[in-house]
């Protein structure tokens, strides 16, 4: 190897290194807001066992409730026309943000392993009290679907959109990247990742087949949430979580999805390239009297990519789980 070879491989080191660490300095400038501060307007912060839980809420309170779950990087405002369309076909729905992501109280202990994040959703379903239809997109269908399947009797019915539940891997479980071990080092790279606002348009882009539909409006939305403190860190603490595979996770075993006895329905993207259609396939053919729906041109999100498709697809389902609530009712 050449001298200049050395020296530009050196200096290409030293760079990068400068600007990660240029990116981990503006990420503590600009998160400086406190928690329980600056919240959006439209929504609150609802006490429960395991920490204060951010909502949004639209629809008749004495309506049937549909808790919606949102994905990777999200919070629940990326539900708002979901809530709409889901509202007016007359359903109470609310959203909630699954910590790292969103308004809600980071625990203090920094545990993110798919059990302890469905003990936070045990725990925002007993605060409510009504057995709500859940839906949860992608990444928060796992602590979900753990949730669902550990206490049943606390939904009446369930659907998994695009769920990444990692039931492929279970026969050979996959690990946290060594270069993501150290908790400093991990840091430092979520903060050139993950919570760099210069990317968040990139990374919603890679999740979607229709890519046109990641508008400004859409970035500027997923960002607010990014001026929290500890925002870096706590997204830091829970991305070992997309690595590790949860092998003791009751949601992991085929046996307790073919058990369960709760109405149950999947959506899909037809050109999902993150969580590929054959997995809905497979999960759909687990549960007994499933549905699965495919949505044709559409990828990882689509309740962003075809809205009103998607709504359409959601209501069907939800119609049919919402039959025994409208019967006790007349």
């Amino acid at each position: 190897m050449g001298k200049w070879t050395i020296r530009s491989i050196a200096a290409l080191v030293a760079i990068s290194v400068i600007a990660i660490g240029l990116l981990r300095y503006s990420a503590h400038s600009r998160e400086i807001v406190a928690f329980a501060a600056g919240l959006p307007a439209e929504g609150q912060l609802l006490e429960t066992s395991e920490g204060a839980v951010f909502v949004l809420e639209k629809g008749d309170p004495d309506a049937p409730r549909v808790l919606l779950t949102h994905g990777t990087a999200a919070w629940s405002a990326i539900w708002r026309k979901t809530m709409a369309d889901v509202s007016q076909a007359g359903y109470l729905a609310t959203a909630f943000d699954m910590p790292p992501f969103g308004w809600s109280e980071h625990p203090a202990n920094g545990d993110y392993s798919r059990s302890a994040q469905a003990e936070r959703v045990i725990a925002l379903l007993e605060a409510l009290g009504d057995k709500p239809m859940v839906v949860a997109h992608s990444v928060g269908a796992g602590p979900v679907s753990e949730a669902v399947l550990q206490r049943p009797d606390l939904v009446s019915g369930y659907v998994v959109v695009a769920g990444a539940l990692g039931l492929q891997d279970r026969e050979n479980p996959k690990q946290t990247p060594f270069v993501l071990r150290n908790e400093t080092l991990r840091q430092y790279l979520t903060s050139a990742t993950a919570t760099n606002p210069l990317l968040t348009r990139k990374f919603l882009r890679d999740f979607m087949y229709r890519k046109d539909v990641a508008t400004a409006e859409m970035v500027a939305m997923l960002q607010k949430p990014m001026v929290r403190e500890g925002y870096t860190e706590a997204v830091s603490q829970w991305v070992p979580v997309l690595f590790n595979t949860p092998r003791d996770a009751v949601s992991m075993a085929p046996a307790n999805w073919a058990a369960l006895d709760l109405p149950f329905a999947a959506i899909w993207g037809a050109e999902d390239t993150v969580t590929p259609l054959e997995q809905g396939k497979a999960l759909a053919a687990m549960v007994p009297n499933a549905t699965l729906t495919v949505l044709e041109d559409v990828g990882h999100i689509p309740h962003l990519e075809a809205p009103s498709e998607f709504a359409q697809a959601l209501v069907d389902a939800l119609q049919a789980m919402a039959q025994p609530f409208n019967q006790e009712r007349e």
